[in-house]
């Protein structure tokens, strides 16, 4: 049995809808000793129908005459009734019947589309849920064009599997295979992909496989999903490498096929890696990334595997072999931590260990990471290996992110931090840099609204515990009393997007300068090149201490840039430039921006928190 134009492997679990109506179901449920499928009609009456083993804790049964949308669950030894692990679309939630949905019977017009290669990616991080007023993936349509205008290459997703209630980050989700309902469920994330490809943007989602959320988790009363013997912030580690664990490597890598099968997923970014513990001779991100590139290559696609991890290493770049699973990128939070601290007074936390900012940043611009190898306070030991050769593009950046701001006690952007020309120049130092850059939504004009903490549990223990758990890990802070309760729907409804800039001359100037950033990436070839990346930290004439970055091929210096950014609260002086980088380029207290300097006045006084940018190119044009 199959789904119209694709044949079921033999491995794959979920409900798979084929042309003539006839429709397989199969589950893994090793730890069950029989399996029932049930059905339930429109008026919730139940017919029970006993699934076949089919051996290594199979279960299967195909039946004929049944339609999209048909509800079903799993009745596990005549006991409990459950959602299927694989299902593909739960319209009523986590704790309701699963529904049956064919990935075929939607009408794809990407024919055409190749992908975005890595060295153009520019990323824009999206929570479907605040996005917009609505919601929802069509909502976001209509900000395709403006995205693309800016110059986002990109959407990043984040996680959109099926989580508790209708208010959630998405790191909570318990079904990794079903879209969520509330943000227009699997049909209408394929609208929107397709939407994408059309004016040229990839996808990108969020996944997470090193966990799953607290509510609406049956699995373990499938099979061995989770080993006890290894523990993650999350709870018990997934099983990849325990007895039983090739059902659970079976069910993560046919989800990774999915994504890129059935919608067209341009790229996956994988969730906390340093939390999935494999000791098998294969890692399981190697294997995610011969499934990625297996179904990429069926569609004649591009496909992009992005990392999340705190270990500071590339190893996971690297081919196959030792710690090298071939990523294509690793995210680099001492990025952002060396611009964060350099911007704001804050020195809490894990921005301890970035007491130095400026000199760091020299060395994150130069060598990838702060730290390489050398001590952590916070962390209480060394951490981190140097990078080596690795180009730029193999490592993405950002100034904001889900993390980074919402993880905060009130979720405040950093536009509630630093003023706009903090703003500025810090943007300036993400474009600037040579590695892959990522926004979080809004930023681009200086979005003011929060992104705090939200969810939406139904058990009353469970919100009970996570309150208490907020309070207690802001305690410190003199306005804990305040931090807001997530599950309030104004807490969620607070972080929404406002998508205003025309009414102020400072955010519009923002997103203007983002703008002609991205487009100076686009165009200058010395902002293409990845290989060749130089940064200095200068004396001005009144030795106030500066960050100097060079951009470009030394070998062909009529292309260089070089860019000089002052931290400061104090007007700072250059020396006067002669030779072949000479030209002021651009400015980020340009009056378009946003700034006081008109165009024709631009000099070598920088302002503080400014950015020049000289060289022999010419100004990007609006």
């Amino acid at each position: 049995m199959a789904g119209q134009n694709h044949v079921v492997p033999q491995s794959a679990c979920g409900a798979f809808l084929a042309s003539d109506n006839s429709c397989l179901w199969r589950v893994w449920a090793p730890a069950a000793r029989q399996v029932d499928l049930v059905l339930f009609d429109d008026h919730g009456e139940r017919a029970s129908h006993r699934m076949l083993d089919s051996g290594e804790g199979y279960y299967a049964l195909a039946l004929a005459n049944i339609v999209e949308g048909q509800r079903y669950a799993y009745l596990l030894d005549s006991k409990v009734e459950r959602p299927d692990p694989a299902s593909r679309w739960q319209p009523e939630g986590v704790h309701s019947p699963s529904a049956v949905w064919n990935p075929h019977n939607f009408a794809w017009t990407d024919h055409d589309w190749h992908g975005i290669p890595r060295e153009d990616l520019v990323l824009y991080e999206v929570h479907v849920g605040t996005f917009t007023h609505e919601g929802t993936f069509s909502a976001i349509v209509e900000r395709l064009e403006q995205l693309r205008d800016l110059g986002v290459t990109a959407i990043e997703l984040m996680p959109v599997a099926q989580f508790p209630g209708r208010r959630n980050w998405g790191y909570d989700g318990t079904y990794w295979y079903a879209v969520h309902n509330s943000y227009g469920g699997p049909r209408e994330l394929q609208q929107f992909i397709d939407a994408c490809h059309r004016v040229g943007m990839s996808v990108f989602l969020d996944v997470i496989y090193n966990h799953l959320g607290p509510e609406g988790n049956y699995l373990i009363e499938f099979g061995p999903y989770f080993k006890s013997s290894v523990q993650t912030p999350w709870g018990d580690a997934v099983n990849y490498d325990e007895p039983g664990s090739d059902g659970v490597r079976a069910f993560v890598l046919n989800n990774v096929r999915q994504w890129i099968r059935d919608f067209h997923i341009d790229g996956l970014r994988l969730d906390a890696t340093h939390a999935i513990h494999d000791s098998g001779v294969l890692h399981i991100i190697s294997e995610i990334m011969s499934a990625v590139e297996e179904e990429a290559n069926q569609l004649g696609r591009r496909c992009h595997v992005v990392a999340e991890s705190n270990l500071n290493e590339a190893g996971p770049l690297l081919g196959a072999g030792g710690s090298g699973c071939g990523l294509d990128a690793l995210w680099n939070d001492d990025f952002h931590h060396c611009v964060h601290t350099l911007l704001t007074s804050e020195r809490g936390g894990y921005y301890q260990d970035f007491q130095q900012p400026l000199p760091q940043l020299e060395k994150v611009l130069n060598g990838v990471y702060a730290y390489d190898g050398n001590y952590s306070k916070h962390r209480g030991n060394s951490y981190g290996a140097p990078v080596g050769e690795l180009p730029g593009d193999r490592f993405v950046v950002s100034i904001q992110n889900h993390d980074q701001v919402g993880n905060r006690a009130l979720g405040e952007r950093l536009s509630q931090l630093v003023q706009f020309n903090g703003l500025r120049l810090s943007a300036a130092l993400m474009l600037l840099s040579p590695y892959l850059p990522m926004l979080f939504m809004g930023e681009e004009y200086g979005e003011s609204n929060p992104f705090p903490f939200f969810c939406d549990f139904g058990d009353p223990t469970l919100r009970d515990c996570i309150r208490e758990g907020r309070r207690r890990e802001f305690a410190e802070f003199q306005w804990s009393g305040s931090v807001p309760d997530p599950f309030d729907s104004f807490t969620f409804a607070s972080a929404k997007l406002t998508w205003e800039w025309w009414s102020s001359n400072k955010r519009d100037g923002l997103r203007h300068l983002y703008r002609d950033l991205l487009k100076a990436r686009r165009e200058w070839p010395a902002l293409r090149d990845f290989e060749h990346r130089e940064a200095h930290l200068i004396n001005a004439t009144r030795g106030e201490v500066l960050l100097k970055i060079v951009r470009g091929n030394p070998q062909r210096p009529h292309e260089q840039i070089e860019a000089y950014f002052n931290p400061h609260q104090t007007t700072v002086i250059l020396p006067a430039m002669s030779g072949p980088i000479n030209q002021i380029l651009l400015s980020t207290e340009d009056l378009k921006y946003g700034g006081w300097k008109r165009s024709g006045r631009l000099g070598w006084d920088l302002s503080p928190f400014e950015c020049v940018v000289v060289g022999k190119q010419q100004d990007p044009k609006s």
